[in-house]
C-alpha cells in the first residue's frame, strides 16, 4: 500500500521496490485486490500486462498507514521504519489521529465501546 500511494502501479515496479519473490508479490496484490484496496486494470493486451490502481478504500487507508508507521517508529524499530515526508515542504509527517467531532487527539480521553445492534 505504501508503494501504491507513492505512485507505483505496475508489477515490475512493486517487485523492484519491495525486493520480494514474484509469487509472493502476486499473492499480496491478489489479496489487496480481493479486499477492495486496489483495482486491477489491463494496460496491454500483447503481451498481457496489468496495473494496480488505488480504490477509494485504498486511498482512505493512507492515514492508517501513517499511524502504523508512527507507532512502529516509537515502539518497535526506531528509525528503521518507513518515513513519510511532505513533498512540498520536505518535512517529515508526524501523524496525529483526532476525533473529528471534538478535535481531541485519540487516546487522550476516556472511551466507551458499544456493540452494533
Amino acid at each position: 500500500m505504501r508503494d501504491a500511494h507513492a505512485g507505483l502501479t505496475r508489477f515490475d515496479e512493486f517487485r523492484k521496490s519491495l525486493g520480494i519473490a514474484p509469487t509472493m508479490l502476486t499473492s499480496r496484490l491478489s489479496a489487496l485486490t480481493e479486499d477492495g484496496l486496489l483495482e486491477k486494470h489491463r494496460y496491454s493486451i500483447r503481451p498481457p500486462r496489468d496495473e494496480y490502481l488505488l480504490t477509494e478504500a485504498g486511498r482512505d487507508f493512507l492515514p492508517v498507514l501513517f499511524a502504523i508507521g508512527a507507532w512502529g517508529r516509537k515502539h518497535r524499530n526506531g528509525g528503521k521504519v518507513t518515513q513519510f515526508f511532505d513533498a512540498e515542504t520536505g518535512t517529515e509527517i508526524d501523524p496525529v489521529t483526532i476525533d473529528r467531532a471534538t478535535g481531541a487527539e485519540i487516546g487522550t480521553r476516556p472511551i466507551r465501546i458499544a456493540e452494533p445492534e
